[in-house]
């Protein structure tokens, strides 16, 4: 991978003062689009020990990212200390290993006989961005085999020195000319020193070992190892293990079957009550437990909800203590369990009264300056410092400042009842100052399947609202957060049900008299964008435009992308088998669709490959359909590129005012 230190500043410096900044050939695309499809100028950011700077990636030009390095309260223009061209490398997080030394995760994708491959890295910086180094273990030439995963960072020690615990993937070596072999072989745990890389195993690697849990203070507590079969593949069994207190012996602590949540899957292990945290399933939804860490293996529940599931933990701080947990119902919700932290929400929601979804995301080391974000559905939120002791409250950085001065829309949950009586949640998001009667209208099914949408800003909902349309946003049986019972057997599976539901909140749109009836379409990404074309299999007439992005449109070929991986089986088994591969497959099905299809993909997809929509693109033309496909060069399934972005929102609004023939707009 390459990545290199930057000098160059203007762009964030620009884009923090809400200026729109990009090529001559973006100038002459749309202000709408210009403005919605920027990415967001902050992808991540982290707060120094000593809570006196962060550390945060932004968007360069392109696909490109840079990470920049910024004081928090002396206004000085941030400085830039890292990049990655973004076709294919990206800058994913930073954080500090100390108050002077950054380390960063980075990702490239390489095209390989069984497809792309990910492969990351961890790279050290200084604060300054000079001395930048790999951190990750370097492959001797003798090794046997190349590590994909270059290690993730498990634990920030609590010392000044900048060491951290991280995970490590051991390759086998071999020199017959000196016959030095290195045997070790698996997923281990090191204690590397990030300036001076000084490495240390602080556990051995296992060759089935897949996830290393540690208490936050440098003691690795739990382990998981994934069960495979006698060929090799995984058979989605996390089998975990723990140590007592002071004790190396590993205890077992439970099987966790990924395939159908059943069992108790560890998150974080809280050092002073000697506990693991953690998820299961409870009366049909899941809840957070604890399991005491002592040798008695005591099980709590801890909390949960007989609506919802509980699926988040809120932890704080480099030592990432749990502070509460989190769900979604209409909204966003938290409860704290450290009285401390319960206080301090309060104390900023009445001070933040317009931001209620609020979300901590870092702290300094004594916990005394906080990193949080707040936002809502009119606002695409921003960061601020919190500093505890002096009751200040400091605005640092703005999510999307090209959004700063354009009225958004607000979002309301609402409710349809689909053709089999059950009662499908929904958000609805109206143009701003309609009247919400006789509109054209879009039906917008979440990625996923195994996602939901929620309450809050949606760059895509957003845009179409900008652009004069109603779009809902149906958590369609399938989708996540309500349960086994609602999630069937998935949206693929299952896909008459869950595209059933997402034609039912179309014809929920006309009957509320919210759509025209000859007005309405339906936009989606990912499964979305199999739902959007699937929608015209199961009726063809309700939509009169399909917008798919990065679609999924032949079950079977979708199956085979994963051949060669060790997950295949789980994949297969995800899909299933039977007449729903050909029956639920839009590209098996396309003589069946009669509205305008519009396709968008990067041909560096991993998640869905590009082929899927290239056949797509195939069977609609073969069937005298009327298609359009646009292709980005270099970009992978999130199309995190502003002109790429701008152009799918230019294309697909153009696309839409066509087929619905609906005037243009400025």
């Amino acid at each position: 991978m390459r990545f290199r230190g930057v000098t160059a500043r203007a762009g964030l410096v620009l884009a923090m003062l809400g200026a729109a900044w990009g090529n001559p050939a973006a100038q002459a695309q749309g202000v709408d689009a210009k403005r919605f499809g920027a990415r967001e100028a902050v992808r991540q950011i982290a707060l120094s020990p000593d809570g006196a700077r962060v550390v945060f990636i932004a968007p360069g030009p392109g696909a490109s990212s840079i990470a920049y390095v910024a004081d928090v309260q002396n206004g000085a223009a941030p400085r830039s200390i890292l990049s990655a061209d973004g076709k294919p490398e990206k800058l994913q997080r930073c954080s500090w290993a100390s108050n002077q030394r950054v380390v960063c995760l980075a990702t490239t994708y390489m095209r390989e006989e069984a497809g792309l491959v990910r492969y990351s890295r961890l790279i050290t910086v200084d604060a300054s961005g000079a001395d930048m180094k790999l951190l990750s273990a370097r492959t001797s030439s003798r090794a046997l085999g190349v590590a994909q995963n270059g290690g993730q960072v498990i634990d920030w020690l609590p010392d000044a020195d900048g060491n951290v615990l991280m995970t490590r993937v051991f390759v086998p070596e071999a020199d017959p000319t000196t016959r030095i072999v290195e045997s070790r072989e698996g997923y281990g745990v090191e204690r590397v020193d990030a300036t001076s890389l000084r490495r240390t195993v602080v556990e051995q690697p296992r060759r089935d070992a897949v996830e290393f849990i540690t208490d936050g203070y440098g003691t690795v507590r739990i382990m998981g190892g994934s069960v495979l079969d006698n060929a090799g593949y995984a058979t989605g069994v996390i089998r975990y293990y723990y140590r007592m207190a002071g004790q190396r012996e590993w205890k077992p602590l439970g099987d966790l079957d990924t395939r159908t949540g059943l069992g108790f899957n560890p998150h974080a292990v809280d050092r002073d009550l000697n506990l693991a945290y953690g998820f299961e399933s409870h009366n049909g939804r899941s809840a957070l437990f604890s399991v005491a860490l002592d040798g008695t293996m005591k099980k709590t529940l801890v909390y949960s909800r007989d609506d919802v599931d509980i699926d988040d933990l809120v932890r704080v701080g480099r030592r990432q203590r749990v502070v509460g947990v989190s769900f979604a119902t209409e909204k966003r919700q938290t409860i704290f369990f450290d009285p401390q932290f319960k206080a301090i929400a309060a104390s900023l929601s009445r001070a933040l009264p317009g931001l209620p979804l609020v979300s901590f995301v870092d702290a300094s080391g004594d916990e005394n300056r906080l990193l949080f974000w707040a936002g809502s559905d009119t606002d695409p939120g921003r960061y601020y410092v919190f500093d505890r002791k002096g009751k200040q409250i400091l605005e640092i950085m703005l999510s999307r400042p090209q959004l700063e001065t354009v009225k958004l829309a607000p979002v309301k949950a609402v409710t349809f009842t689909a053709a089999d009586g059950n009662v499908i949640p929904a958000y609805l998001t109206l143009p701003p100052g309609s009247d919400g009667k006789n509109l054209p209208a879009i039906v917008m099914p979440h990625g996923g399947p195994g996602a939901r949408d929620e309450w809050g800003f949606d760059w895509l909902a957003q845009f179409y609202a900008a652009r004069g349309f109603a779009v809902l946003q149906p958590n369609f049986r399938g989708s996540t957060g309500y349960g086994d019972a609602w999630f069937v057997n998935n949206g693929f599976q299952s896909w008459k049900v869950a595209i059933g539901d997402v034609n039912d909140g179309g014809r929920w749109l006309v009957s509320q008299g919210i759509a025209a009836p000859d007005k309405l379409a339906i936009v989606g990404w990912s499964y979305g964008g199999y739902a959007a074309l699937q929608s015209a299999v199961l009726d063809p007439t309700l939509f009169k435009a399909i917008v798919a992005v990065a679609p999924v449109t032949d079950l079977p070929a979708l199956r085979e992308e994963s051949r060669y991986f060790t997950s295949f089986k789980l994949v297969r088994d995800f899909i299933g088998s039977g007449p729903h591969l050909t029956e639920g497959s839009p590209a098996r099905n396309a003589v069946k669709i009669t509205a305008p299809v519009l396709l968008f993909h990067g041909d560096r997809d991993s998640n869905v490959g590009v082929g899927q929509s290239r056949t797509m693109e195939s069977r609609l033309k073969a069937a005298g359909k009327t298609v359009e496909f646009v292709e980005f060069a270099g970009l992978d399934h999130y199309l995190e590129d502003a002109e790429a972005r701008t152009t799918l929102l230019d294309r697909s609004d153009a696309f839409l005012r066509t087929a619905l023939k609906l005037p243009p707009r400025e």
